[in-house]
């Protein structure tokens, strides 16, 4: 990240990983070998933190993508627990509502994203009308 025109110094992206991969801003400042009184300064300064935030996106959507990975494989767990009939029926009930649940939100999902893009399609061609 930019600092007045140059990066982060080393000590701090190596701040920036500890951060992700530790519990507490202590044990990151010890993992990082910095004073935790300078990490958490660090953490007051607005390019720091800004290098930090992009970073937590950026390891969250690598969670994230690993989730929709396996998304499939949970879709066949749950339906198979739905339909088994060895399975109490309290536990095939729960599958199915998670079923019922999961597809109703999917459909509104669909719903809305299709009317944000109408809506952004009405509004370039509102654009081009008005020039």
């Amino acid at each position: 990240m930019a600092r007045n025109g140059t990066e982060l110094k080393p000590k701090q992206q190596e701040a920036i990983t500890a951060l992700l991969s530790n519990r507490s801003v202590d044990e990151a400042a010890h993992a990082a070998k910095v004073p935790p009184r300078t990490l958490w300064r660090w953490l007051k300064d607005p390019e720091f933190d800004t290098a930090y935030r992009r970073a937590r996106r950026v390891a969250f959507g690598q969670g994230t993508a690993r989730l929709q990975q396996a998304s499939g494989e949970a879709v066949s767990s749950v339906l198979k627990i739905m339909v088994d009939q060895h399975t109490p029926a309290s536990t095939r009930l729960r599958a199915a509502d998670l079923v019922l649940t999961h597809g109703a939100k999917a459909i509104e999902l669909e719903d809305v994203e299709a009317r944000v893009a109408e809506l952004e399609r009405a509004a370039e061609v509102s654009k081009g009308t008005r020039r």
